[in-house]
């Protein structure tokens, strides 16, 4: 499949992503959360550069996850490049103070 550099393929499932964890300084910040798809929690780590070249995500799904969201018929290069996104973005839960809390806005 040929992409247009302008144009990045949308990944059209819901999703809520919650960083549980954020550490790092001026130039770079590690990351770890889960997303939930439906029901399903699913880790991954990342590191959010904020300097040259504007913020940059560089992300790391287990292998062992992009099995299983295939298996649920989604599309693990999407559902990276959307993830990416909503991390540079700021569209995320920060450490939830309760569960019940995260389970409500991922319904």
């Amino acid at each position: 499949m040929e992409m247009l550099p302008d144009k990045i393929p949308e990944f059209h499932h819901p999703y809520t992503v919650v960083i549980t964890s954020s550490r790092g300084g001026n130039i770079a910040s590690k990351l770890r959360g889960y997303m939930l798809i439906d029901g399903k929690k699913f880790h991954f780590n990342a590191l959010a550069f904020g300097r040259i070249g504007g913020h940059n995500i560089s992300l790391s799904l287990s292998k062992k996850t992009l099995a299983e969201v295939t298996k649920m018929g989604l599309d693990g290069e999407k559902l990276s490049l959307s993830l990416q996104r909503k991390l540079i973005e700021g569209d995320v839960i920060l450490k939830p103070n309760r569960q019940t809390d995260v389970d409500t806005l991922a319904a």
